[in-house]
């Protein structure tokens, strides 16, 4: 009895310990992003030639030809100065987290694709846009308008909301369609829902499709549940594990070759040379309104399932995806608190309430090679009302109905991914008749 007095008493101290704050480790936060940059580019050293720079492959597909693309902030050629796409030094002019998220970015973009064809005289007649839209400045869910794109002075039609698919009439009068986004790597990530439906499209008003190949930056590793198809939605439309370790040309390659297409589309993918899937690759822009830095990227995997219970992921900070909690969380020494901010998270979850849990870090120079499963896990214990820790959401995200089973019966960590090891198996096998480049090296990783 006096030993559990006693780890009453020392749980009732630690719960009102102050947390540390967004404030408090802005600056350690600063000095190690700077330094993890540095070891990115040394990893990262050599010449990726991407699918945008093979330029002499496509430009005659596209001469005397009425074009669409498939586009948005992220297609952009690389700069060379560093021989690599890269990550500019994070520099928040306050000393804090919530302040001003246009101080948290990538840099390094080149020209865009769209301004470069122009230059050149390709015809583009119009411009379909994925979620977030053409210029990548519309929050997750958030409705996508079509209209005029002043710049380019082009019509962009949006793929995102009510039309997520191309239809006939808006391919009307086109002769080919040019798609080139920057993928993350993972099925609830929408641009390859985005690829199914336009290759989908392409098929139906017969008319090709081109896809310039791009890194995937969680490319070196295959984890999660394979999608049980009784679930699709646009955040899971094929039977793919959570990270599938392809490229978004070898996933066109794969929706054509499984015929998980309808119809037969003419399909060409401009391979990337010398690209390696062995490495973390950094990438020139943000993905994504919400994907604010390299490590937020890799923390996606394992983080965006949160999003399916009464977890925050930081959406309304300026470290979204690299911060979990919930109020009152009664482990984690981190507190946030979500604002609204414009174009980025404007209803975030516990909007102008304090968070507790915690705060993630810069990914290490050697990142994990699996789905974080212990966080939902801990999440879950800790949270007051079990019932009301999933929504709905969870198991689309999941691609499965078991995973949450799973977690209700207290299995653990290392009993959940050895359940899925078998279709991953499976898998592994279907997917190698897509690659353009070589596999990735075979490590054991035991969650740690």
């Amino acid at each position: 009895m006096k030993y559990i007095l006693f780890i009453i008493i020392v749980a009732q101290i630690y719960a009102k310990l102050p947390a540390k704050t967004s404030v408090q480790v802005v600056k350690q936060f600063k000095q190690a992003e700077f330094k993890e940059v540095q070891n990115v580019r040394k990893q990262s050293d050599g010449d990726i030639i991407l699918g945008i720079e093979m330029s002499g492959h496509y430009l005659p597909l596209l001469k005397n030809k009425r074009v669409a693309v498939v586009v948005n902030q992220t297609s952009v050629f690389p700069l060379r100065k560093t021989n690599t796409l890269f990550l500019d030094k994070i520099e928040p002019k306050r000393d804090d987290f919530n302040s001003n998220h246009s101080n948290f970015k990538f840099a390094g973009a080149g020209t865009h694709l769209v301004d470069t064809l122009l230059s050149l005289n390709i015809r583009i007649e119009k411009i379909f846009s994925p979620e977030h839209g053409f210029r990548g400045k519309t929050e997750a869910g958030a409705s996508v308008e079509s209209g005029i794109d002043s710049a380019a002075g082009l019509p962009v039609i949006s793929l995102y909301g009510k039309n997520k698919k191309p239809s006939l009439q808006s391919l009307k009068n086109i002769d080919v369609v040019l798609f080139d986004l920057q993928d993350v790597g993972t099925r609830f990530y929408t641009y390859i829902s985005t690829l199914q439906y336009v290759m989908e499209a392409c098929a139906e008003a017969k008319i090709p499709i081109i896809v310039l190949d791009r890194p995937n930056p969680n490319g070196y590793y295959i984890d999660g549940a394979v999608l049980d198809t009784s679930l699709r939605s646009f955040v899971g439309m094929q039977p793919i594990p959570v990270v599938h370790g392809l490229t978004i040309g070898e996933y066109a390659l794969m929706l054509k070759g499984e015929k998980w297409i309808k119809g037969d589309v003419r399909l060409t993918v401009i391979p990337m040379k010398q690209y390696n899937r062995n490495r973390i690759y950094p990438l020139a822009v943000s993905p994504s309104p919400n994907l604010s830095t390299m490590s937020s990227v890799l923390y996606y995997p394992s983080l965006c399932l949160f999003e399916g219970t009464a977890v925050s992921v930081g959406r309304g900070t300026q470290i979204p995806f690299m911060c979990y909690g919930f109020p009152k969380c009664p482990i984690g020494d981190f507190a946030f608190t979500p604002v609204a901010l414009k174009g980025i998270a404007e209803n975030p979850p516990y909007k102008d309430i304090q968070c507790r849990g915690f705060f993630l870090g810069n990914v290490k120079k050697q990142a994990r090679r699996g789905i974080m499963i212990e966080w939902i896990i801990d999440m879950y214990n800790a949270y007051p009302d079990k019932d009301k820790f999933f929504t709905p959401f969870f198991d689309k995200l999941a691609g499965t109905k078991i995973l949450q089973k799973q977690i209700r019966e207290g299995k653990t960590a290392t009993e959940i991914r050895a359940s899925w090891q078998n279709d991953l198996e499976k898998f592994k096998i279907v997917r190698k008749k897509y690659l353009l480049y070589e596999d990735i090296t075979d490590k054991k990783w035991k969650g740690n």
